[in-house]
């Protein structure tokens, strides 16, 4: 018998998640947009980040819309992976899109906290899959 579905498994130790089997993540349930990200959807597969204590693990999906920008460069204190599953995301801003840098389905990244990137946006929407976590306290 598995544990209920709002209880985290043990087995995840400090990264608390859900055991879940296999589901639709791509239903149209379940998407809201990011504040700050017009544009920009994102699906929580599984996982929190306790922001305050500097743990926990989040697993998501982040679907652009076409013509989705991010103007601003950003940097948050947790690890990020992140791979474009379909479309693609450009580095750079709109209004400069010719001198962006197109990153196409099948780029992937890997970021340590405090790294600053950005601006992004999508000419023709994307959807990533992306990894977000503290590090476990050694």
């Amino acid at each position: 018998m598995t544990a209920p579905a709002s209880t985290p498994h043990p087995g995840f130790g400090v990264f608390a998640k859900v055991h879940r089997e296999f589901h639709d993540a791509l239903a149209d349930e379940g998407w809201t947009p990011i504040a700050g990200y017009s544009g920009v959807e994102e699906k929580i597969l599984s996982g929190t980040l306790d922001h305050q204590a500097r743990t926990g693990a989040v697993t998501r999906l982040a679907r652009w819309q076409p013509g989705a920008a991010v103007d601003r460069t950003v940097a948050h204190d947790w690890c990020e992976e992140v791979f474009i599953v379909s479309g693609s995301l450009s580095i750079g801003t709109l209004a400069a899109k010719q001198d962006g840098v197109r990153l196409p389905a099948g780029t992937y990244a890997v970021r340590p906290p405090d790294i600053v990137h950005g601006p992004f946006f999508s000419d023709d929407g994307c959807l990533l899959i992306e990894f977000m976590y503290y590090p476990p306290h050694s």
